[in-house]
């Protein structure tokens, strides 16, 4: 058989196993990749049918080059249809890491150069190198962004998918191509660097090596609050947010004194680099809360000055709205107003903000609350299932205070919530003076307590209640009442 029919019968095999391929894969770059081939083949059939079959068409000066290019369209098919199904998943949607397209496309296009210059002759040799010099010059640029290119996915200083800062731009890095990087900032824009701007900028991988990020806020404290409130504080503002990570453990750092504040540095990792601004605010909301709570001033700038004077409620004021709150929970409606006067004066008012913990369940406790603005949610863990939502003037937590046991369910605030917190040590003054007043409202809690048991065991299967007596006996003991 002639080699030209051998030559042909092989190029429309490898044609017909080149478009079995293309339906048959899942794999994206090898459908794209393997169209070149598809050209190549079906370019060198129709130079082999018009040379072979049709000579005379074909002026006698062009017919050694035509033959030349025919065979080099045929090698070049075939160098691509081998590269790319020898390195690609024919079975998966996916790109090696070892071999990123761009590299692919170098190894291609290395294999056709070497095959053009030691199997060919010399005239094709000499033409493909002027033309290589002449092409090379004009496009010096371009080939500096894919030699650039080339470098970035060989030493994998990044790769798709990883957050990166190069330069002043930000954002997570969508595709490296033979000429540019395309990076997708967090405002959904897309930015698109050369590549050899890239290669001589400093490059700062937020997704590498580890995927956590620790990023920071800072907060400026009064100096008439000692470092080791303001950093208590702070850890547990941290530890309130969900998104922040529980490992690495978070830092409260002492950063400088500063004219007006002292200025703390809070230090914590996040999981997802591109939600920092989103963990940051957080994170400062739920340092001013827990500073509001525990009477940390924010101060003023120094520069500033404020002539209105800024009154403050009286001590009057503040346990009259305490006890108008006390007044509206029907556990203390049997109290008398003397009775409720003294708890006022006894408790304080401490605020939280949306999706703060007010107490964790399995925590100790000794004290209950009552919701004096907003709106709690009482979930169990770990199932996060709200069993009770409970408004301004609804209370929580009187089994720890009557009985000193573990909370039994998390509370969070929705939306800004104040509540007041009730100690022990006001219920033990309470029962010193009116035993029988205790008494009643301990009868209220082991009503409440069953009441929850119903809620609960809708969620999960719990132990059988205590008893009321053997309760009420708890009870008693703790709040140690003869």
């Amino acid at each position: 058989m002639p080699h030209h029919i051998q030559h042909l019968i092989t190029s429309v095999v490898a044609l017909a196993a080149t478009l079995v391929t293309i339906s048959l894969t899942p794999n994206a770059l090898v459908k794209r990749k393997l169209r070149l081939s598809v050209f190549l083949f079906a370019a060198y059939l129709v130079l082999h049918v018009v040379l072979f079959v049709r000579p005379q068409v074909v002026p006698a000066n062009f017919d050694h080059q035509l033959r030349s290019l025919e065979q080099l369209a045929l090698a070049a098919a075939f160098v691509n249809l081998l590269v790319v199904g020898l390195i690609n998943p024919l079975r998966s949607d996916r790109v090696p890491d070892a071999f990123p397209a761009i590299l692919q496309d170098a190894i291609i296009i290395g294999i056709v150069v070497m095959v053009a210059t030691f199997v060919f002759d010399d005239k094709l040799l000499t033409t493909s190198a002027v033309g290589a010099a002449i092409v090379g010059f004009a496009l010096q640029d371009t080939l500096g962004n894919a030699f650039a290119g080339l470098a970035i996915q060989s030493e994998k200083p990044f790769r798709v998918g990883a957050w990166i800062k190069v330069a002043e731009f930000e954002g997570r890095v969508a595709e490296v191509t033979w000429r540019a990087t395309k990076l997708r900032t967090k405002s959904g824009n897309f930015v698109i660097l050369p590549n050899n701007i890239v290669a001589k900028e400093a490059i700062t991988n937020y997704s590498e090596p580890l995927a956590p990020t620790r990023i920071e806020v800072e907060v400026g404290a009064s100096y008439l609050s000692t470092p080791g409130e303001v950093k208590r504080a702070i850890r547990e503002a941290v530890g309130n947010v969900p998104r922040v990570l529980t490992s690495p453990p978070p830092e409260a750092l002492l950063h400088a004194f500063d004219a007006s504040a002292i200025t703390y540095r809070a230090r914590f990792w996040i999981d997802k680099y591109e939600l920092d601004e989103v963990v940051r605010d957080e994170v400062r909301t739920a340092i001013f809360y827990a500073f509001n709570r525990h009477g940390i001033e924010i101060p003023w700038p120094i520069e500033v000055g404020y002539e209105r004077e800024w009154p403050e409620p009286d001590e009057v004021t503040k346990v009259r709205r305490r006890e108008e709150v006390l007044s509206r929970v029907d556990l203390f409606a049997r109290l008398s107003t003397e009775q409720r006067h003294e708890m006022a004066r006894a408790t304080t008012i401490r605020t939280y903000g949306n999706g703060e913990p007010v107490v964790r369940q399995g925590e100790a406790g000794d004290s209950m609350f009552v919701v004096a603005s907003g709106h709690v949610d009482v979930v169990i863990e770990p199932e996060r299932q709200i069993v009770a939502g409970i408004d301004a003037g609804g209370y929580f937590g009187e089994m720890s205070l009557l009985s000193g046991a573990p909370r039994t369910a998390t509370v969070l605030a929705v939306g800004d919530t104040a509540v007041l917190e009730l100690d022990a040590d006001v219920f033990r003054r309470l029962a010193a003076d009116d035993p029988q007043a205790v008494e009643q409202v301990a009868m209220a809690a082991v009503t409440r307590r069953i009441e929850l048991d119903k809620a609960r065991s809708t969620v999960k299967a719990t132990t059988a209640p205590e008893p009321s007596a053997t309760l009420l006996g708890r009870m008693r003991r703790f709040l140690r009442i003869d």
